[in-house]
């Protein structure tokens, strides 16, 4: 798994201008049953991959965190939503709360999140390949490609599924 992590950000670079085409082309004109070819996608993907194996997203971004997930997490931690902001939070340049440094706080070394019952929205929901809308995400989805490998592969898959 390590190998495909390395070579995932140069993988999908030599894929970036296809991928930002055939998004193009999704945008305009998005096939009827995209949302189940999307799920079926994931589904499938995430019955081969397992997270535990790789945690890339956790070792290399941060997710942004919403007033609710400050307060539900504040709250497992038993502390204020201003204590927990004060500790583990900062404000980016777009005015989101994100954690103060990557790889994230909660991932320990077995690649285990000590808050994942209580997890933000945006790793519940990454890589975000099951949403409804898809195509309406296609800059995050081309982000997430070089990132997450399960993601690569559903776009490799959907590019030949959809053929523009």
């Amino acid at each position: 798994m390590q190998d495909v992590i390395k070579e995932l950000p140069k993988r999908a670079k030599d894929k970036h201008n296809e991928n930002k085409k055939f998004f193009r082309k999704l945008k305009s004109k998005p096939p009827k049953d995209l949302d189940y070819i999307m799920q079926e996608l994931h589904e499938a993907e995430f019955e081969r991959t397992d997270c535990l194996e790789c945690a890339n997203c956790c070792k290399t971004t941060g997710p942004l965190f919403t007033d609710k997930d400050i307060e539900r997490i504040a709250k497992f931690f038993r502390l204020k939503p201003q204590q927990f902001i004060n500790q583990y939070l900062r404000i980016d340049e777009e005015n989101d709360y994100v954690l103060q440094t990557v790889p994230c706080t909660f991932l320990g070394t077995d690649n285990y999140c000590s808050i994942y019952d209580v997890r933000p929205k945006a790793c519940r929901e990454f890589p975000h390949t099951d949403r409804k809308k898809f195509q309406q995400i296609s800059n995050l989805t081309i982000k997430n490609v070089a990132i997450c490998p399960a993601a690569f592969n559903i776009v490799e898959e959907m590019k030949k599924r959809i053929k523009g």
